[in-house]
């Protein structure tokens, strides 16, 4: 599949304020700063249509982009660390499962995991909440350009075997990697 074009559709602060879109959705999750913004960016190939930032937090609410009229990205805000209270943490986190959970348009998540570190505790019990609640998904590895091309693949056969889902590298600056999570896409929609 070639992505040829992508537009912002809108943002919401909970899943009640979600249009219906009568499209195939992919949910992206993942800690504060991990890469869905970039990721979004890179895929479509439109530089900024996804505000990226490097302060942790900046994706506050759920953002629906239309890609080629196929299917729907959902941004959605990062769990972890990010400068907001405790208080609009838990709220950030009520609104995620809502909209995981009760969000019907939903045909898989991506849960996106820092490939420079160790899968931290809130990865790993995100990990298990998606297992628990039987919601499909697969791992992007993300930041992949930021490590040695000789630990990728290492990186990738070991979250795949912690978290037992298939993983697929991501860099924003290297496209090589997007046309298997693309081909992912595809067979999901």
């Amino acid at each position: 599949m070639k992505i040829t074009k992508a537009k912002f559709i809108t943002s919401a602060p909970t899943i009640n304020e979600c249009p219906e879109l009568n499209l195939p959705e992919i949910a992206l999750i993942g800690r504060s700063n991990v890469g869905k913004s970039s990721f979004i960016n890179s895929v479509v190939n439109i530089k900024g249509l996804a505000k990226t930032s490097n302060t942790p937090g900046k994706t506050k609410l759920i953002n629906l982009f239309n890609v080629d009229d196929k299917f729907i990205f959902a941004d959605l805000p990062g769990y972890g660390f990010a400068k907001v209270s405790g208080k609009m943490q838990n709220q950030w986190q009520k609104n995620l499962e809502q909209y995981l959970l009760k969000r019907t348009s939903i045909v898989s998540l991506i849960q996106f995991i820092d490939s420079r570190h160790e899968i931290q505790s809130n990865d790993l019990q995100m990990a298990q909440w998606i297992k628990f609640n039987n919601l499909p998904c697969f791992i992007v590895a993300s930041k992949v350009d930021q490590i040695s091309k000789s630990q990728v693949l290492n990186v990738c056969k070991k979250f795949e075997k912690e978290l037992n889902l298939p993983v697929f590298p991501f860099s924003k600056t290297n496209s090589f990697y997007n046309n298997n999570i693309i081909d992912k896409i595809q067979e999901l929609i």
